[in-house]
């Protein structure tokens, strides 16, 4: 049996070579060109019922997003009366009567890998949901296209637009509609900052050049970069710079819910004169609203894609055209690879939500956020840290007893000031006093929402037979509040000075 070769692919070293210049005039696609140039895409307005999910989507998200930072939550003292706020000068994260600290990273931990088993859980079952309704850049992006829409009408009127000569139509249609970008972009920026310090301030002291320098910097990459990736770059950040169009290829399998072109039904394609018969041929009459309408310019008909976002609309575009034509709805549905095949072969067509990488992403998903709900509730309302002096690590006084000195820091995670009396266990007979006031009993006040310092000493009677170190604890308590932590006495009874 001949062998075929495949003698049309140039060796490396006789491949034609790109001149800087050619790349640089940009005159459409050359032979050898690692990128292909971006082609302007126009997607067309279509009404139905996933365009109608995706706005009322685009409005909620939009709307937490902005109102979120304005929320008042009413705290004690000098608290932040914010009801959503990343402190990074007080080192806190308040969320409503949550509030976790820097050492809490193991909260945040939990919350993050449970958002990302939720989203393959979500991507096995349900494709690209995220990716097509939710996430910023296409909220912020549809946001973009109805405010180009506005100004420049929609898909055929973008076109001859952009065909036209400079004119004073086309530059106040593009100058407003550029205007109107760096607007939202620029409120997307100012939006942002508020959650990371209180709102009704900084909005007042940015105007007047007194807000912190990380404010005026994060608003305007913020700004620069939603002007660019809504404005300018739209599907190339999708395919190009997002990672998760590659990773969800190991998401999906089968049974996954995808929008899916219904091959056994639509072909063969090709146009359809009125009266005509529907006898062998596909209800797809060829008429490409499905690839007009597509924000990622692609054409649904060939099957899964990469560049796919799962959104619905081409669901929408097929829909109203059958409807026009008399021929049912669903041609492009959301639907599985396996129930194609099925009905292909005339099987029964069955969906499978629970299968084998479902189960796993429910069990681990159960268990993270398990793990992190009981971490969260089982947080203490107050914490206690010792330090132990190192030099001297212990004082023998004059009298035979030994003086061990400690530092006590109490966290106070409440919204209220508390009063903890400290107590020393451990040792007999140990006595605890604060440096200057000896005898008395030892009480701290920690503010709100504080951390406070105390230095204390212990001191013990003199005894012969105490061992040179011993186990003890420190126990504080404000009352119905108790913590503790472990320490160690050291007496150097076994080998005194």
């Amino acid at each position: 049996m001949p062998t075929l070769i495949d003698n049309t692919r140039p060796k490396p070293e006789t491949r034609p070579a790109i001149s800087v210049a050619a790349r640089a005039k940009g005159k459409g696609e050359v032979k050898g060109q690692l990128y292909k140039p971006r082609q302007q895409i126009y997607p067309k307005l279509v009404h139905g019922r996933w365009r109608t999910v995706k706005w009322a989507l685009l409005i909620l998200t939009l709307a937490i997003y902005y109102v979120t930072p304005w929320i008042r939550w009413n705290r004690p003292g000098d608290l932040p009366d914010q009801a959503v706020l990343v402190d990074f000068t007080g080192r806190r994260f308040y969320f409503f009567d949550i509030q976790l600290w820097p050492q809490e990273v193991y909260i945040f931990t939990g919350l993050l890998v449970a958002a990302a088993l939720a989203l393959f859980l979500v991507t096995a079952l349900f494709g690209r949901l995220w990716c097509g309704y939710a996430c910023p850049q296409t909220v912020w992006t549809d946001l973009y296209i109805v405010v180009e829409r506005l100004f420049e009408g929609d898909r055929n009127a973008r076109m001859r637009l952009d065909a036209q000569p400079l004119s004073f139509n086309k530059a106040w249609r593009k100058g407003g509609k550029h205007l109107v970008w760096l607007g939202i972009a620029f409120g997307t920026g100012g939006a942002w900052i508020f959650y990371f310090h209180d709102a009704p301030t900084l909005i007042r002291t940015f105007w007047i050049g007194q807000g912190a320098v990380t404010a005026y910097v994060s608003c305007a990459l913020l700004t620069a970069t939603t002007y660019v990736f809504a404005g300018w770059m739209r599907e190339q950040v999708c395919t190009y710079m997002c990672p998760w169009p590659r990773i969800q290829g190991a998401m999906l399998d089968q049974h996954s819910l995808q929008v899916t072109y219904l091959r056994d039904r639509g072909e063969t394609r090709g146009p359809h004169k009125k009266g005509q018969s529907w006898e062998g041929r596909g209800d797809c009459i060829d008429c490409r609203q499905c690839v007009v309408v597509c924000p990622m310019g692609i054409d649904i008909r060939d099957g899964s894609q990469m560049e796919c976002i799962n959104c619905g609309l081409c669901v929408d575009a097929c829909d109203d055209i059958l409807s026009r034509i008399g021929r049912p709805t669903g041609l492009i549905a959301y639907d599985t690879d396996a129930a194609v095949a099925a009905r292909a072969c005339g099987q029964k067509v069955v969906y499978k939500p629970i299968r084998s990488r479902t189960i796993y992403y429910t069990l681990a998903l159960a268990l993270v956020s398990g793990l992190t709900l009981w971490a969260l509730l089982g947080r203490p309302d107050a914490e206690l840290h010792v330090i132990r002096d190192r030099n001297p690590i212990f004082v023998r006084m004059h009298d035979g007893a030994v003086r061990d000195g400690y530092t006590l820091k109490i966290a106070n995670r409440t919204f209220e000031d508390r009063t903890f009396d400290i107590a020393f266990e451990g040792v007999p007979g140990v006595r605890i006093s604060q440096p200057g006031h000896p005898g008395e009993k030892v009480r701290v006040t920690a503010p709100a929402d504080e951390v406070v310092s105390v230095r204390v000493f212990v001191t013990a009677p003199p005894d012969a037979e105490r061992p040179s170190s011993l186990d003890a604890r420190v126990i504080a308590r404000s009352g119905d509040i108790q913590t503790e932590a472990k320490t160690v006495f050291l007496s150097g009874a076994a080998n005194p000075q």
